[in-house]
Order: structure tokens, then sequence, then C-alpha cells
């Protein structure tokens, strides 16, 4: 998972945003499938999904690849593209949220599972209904803080 203060690894170029949005509604019915079945095997392979988005890089996510090959040729270029780093920072987050939430499943904390998934959800529905991507803007918000963090102790560096 990329950290907001450290460059998105070489080789992810900037992403479809369309392409964002997609990953996020089957990422949305996904989570909603695993709430109303209780399946912490689907939720296992989300987490996998994330996984491979967070870690790999975005151009080896399973719903990445669907996307470019059913319907990116389709809709042509984007009219602009996203960095990638916060979108891979939150496929990290997703994937936090997605592990936490399969374990509860799995040793029988059933409401550490509905919860975890329910957080995953809303910030996956987020992202695909209003194209709000939440671990974007932590990302944003983190690398801000950081920002502002070294400013201080370089003007406190500076005064010393």
């Amino acid at each position: 998972m990329s950290s907001p203060d450290q460059p998105t690894r070489r080789g992810d170029p900037p992403v479809d945003p369309r392409g964002v949005r997609f990953n996020a509604t089957v990422t949305t019915v996904v989570l909603a499938l695993v709430l109303l079945s209780g399946s912490p095997w689907l939720l296992a392979a989300q987490a996998m999904v994330f996984a491979l988005g967070a870690f790999a890089g975005l151009r080896f996510a399973p719903y990445s690849v669907l996307y470019r090959a059913m319907l990116a040729h389709r809709l042509g270029e984007p009219a602009e593209r996203e960095e990638a780093a916060p979108v891979r920072f939150s496929q990290g987050v997703g994937f936090t949220f997605a592990v936490v939430g399969a374990v509860g499943y799995f040793s029988g904390l059933t409401a550490l599972g509905i919860v975890a998934t329910a957080f995953a959800l809303a910030a996956a529905f987020l992202n695909a209904a209003f194209g709000f991507c939440l671990g974007c803007e932590m990302y944003a918000l983190i690398a801000r803080l950081r920002n502002r963090s070294s400013q201080n102790n370089n003007q406190q560096g500076a005064t010393a």
C-alpha cells in the first residue's frame, strides 16, 4: 500500500476514474452479498481483490482487468486521469476492513464481521454512486498533516 508521503511505485500510471467507479460498483455488489449471506469466504475473496490492487498494483486488480477488457475500449479515452497512489491507498484500507470482517466471521464474532463489512460497503458505495473516494480523501488528509508536521519540525530546527 502506498503511504501518503511515498510516491507511487514505478509502473503505476494514472488511472481512469471511470474504472475506479466500476471497481467500486462491483465491490459494492460483492460486499452487499457478503452482508446478505454472511459468507466469510466471499469476504476473504474480496480481501484478495483489495490486496492485489493495493500491493501488486491497480493494473493487476481483477475488477480493473475486467473493466479494461469489457468497457474501457468502448468508452474511449477518459477526459482526465487520477493519480494512482490515493486509489491504491484506498484499496489498502478496504483490504484492512475486509480482513477484519473475515476474521470476525470465521471466528464466530459475527457482529465484528458485519460492522467491518458495512464500513467497507459504505466507502465503496460512496465511490460507486457519487464518485467520492473516502480512502483517497484520507490519503490527502494524511499527506497534508505530514507536510504540516514536517514544516513545523523544519521551523523549530531553524530557530533552535
